[in-house]
């Protein structure tokens, strides 16, 4: 690494790990270098440590804060209101972000249900607040009642049902589903207080989108206009704007000597999708390293190989969940 550009900290120093220059997080997030430093002294949206010479180092945890926090200023959010957010709650603010499709004048709003306890009401009880919901999105219809939901769906022609449920239980889900295809909407977005793990994922295998409680109207209207747009193929600009670099490196599933055994295991049927697998995670792993160990000449190159390093090893991460799927469907004793 080229020591302008990235800096390893001492053992000795708070924590352990590559940091980044200053320029280089202004490469990495979009946020210029004076604003970063506004942020700091204004919101502490960050802490980076000091060199010894007083330069600004930013962990990798740093970078991917920051580049939540601008990917919910650019969509809307005051950084006042965000900057004391913690990694989870930014996360689960920014949540669908990336699904907002390029404006389209030719493509029609989203139509959209609503039924619940307090969404309804909060919808329907000023104009500015329907108003708040964009020219993307149409408010067809919001009901705290399920049986006058039932009487006038059929004639709404809802494109996105918004679900509001205080508690998600496993028990409930069928119901959940009936009040889905009634509607006859294409997506659906279940906001709900407590949960089941159990129960979100078995909504969210039905392609249910779940939220936890609370979400306000303009955070509802970047869902909406999400999931009306979510059927497009995402770019590849989008699929690496979702690489975080702020999350920890997942951790190897296999190593060398596991995936050796893998690829001269006796699967249960004559199939050379194991050995091919192992094949493309050997590989991934070796850029992986590669693609960290490369030397950087200057700022962008520090921010270029971030983003490889973060991308395969989300790549390597995948592949290896499906090597685990196809290990235990081949009965592979490893």
């Amino acid at each position: 690494m080229y020591k302008e550009d990235v800096v390893l900290i001492d053992a000795e120093q708070p924590f352990n790990g590559q940091t980044y220059r200053i320029g280089a997080v202004a490469r990495l997030t979009g946020i210029p270098p004076d604003t970063l430093r506004v942020w700091e002294r204004r919101y502490a949206v960050v802490e980076p440590i000091r060199s010894e010479a007083g330069t600004r180092l930013y962990s990798a945890q740093d970078v991917g804060r920051l580049t939540l926090i601008k990917r919910l200023v650019d969509n809307g959010d005051a950084i006042s209101h965000i900057a004391a957010l913690n990694l989870a709650q930014l996360q689960e603010r920014s949540r669908g972000l990336d699904l907002i499709p390029a404006a389209d004048a030719d493509r029609p709003p989203c139509r959209v249900a609503v039924l619940g306890p307090t969404l309804p009401t909060l919808l329907t009880r000023d104009e500015a607040y329907v108003a708040t919901l964009g020219e993307g999105v149409e408010l067809a219809g919001a009901f705290e009642d399920e049986h006058r939901f039932h009487a006038a769906i059929a004639d709404l022609r809802v494109d996105l049902l918004v679900l509001e449920r205080p508690t998600l239980q496993l028990d409930r889900i069928a119901q959940i589903t009936d009040l889905f295809t009634a509607s006859g909407a294409t997506r659906g977005l279940v906001v709900y207080g407590f949960a089941a793990r159990a129960a979100v994922e078995r909504l969210e295998s039905q392609r249910i989108v779940t939220k936890r409680a609370p979400v306000d109207v303009a955070e509802l209207a970047r869902w909406c206009a999400a999931l009306h747009g979510s059927e497009k193929t995402p770019t590849p600009e989008a699929i690496l704007d979702g690489v975080d670099l702020g999350s920890p490196i997942p951790r190897r599933l296999y190593d060398s000597a596991t995936l050796a055994r893998i690829a001269t295991g006796s699967p249960t049927v004559r199939c050379e999708c194991p050995h091919h697998l192992v094949q493309l995670v050997s590989s991934l792993v070796a850029f992986e390293q590669y693609s960290r160990e490369c030397e950087n000449r200057n700022t962008d190159d520090a921010a270029l190989h971030a983003f490889l390093h973060a991308a395969t090893a989300r790549a390597r991460a995948t592949m290896e969940a499906a090597l685990a799927r196809v290990v235990e469907a081949e009965g592979i004793d490893i």
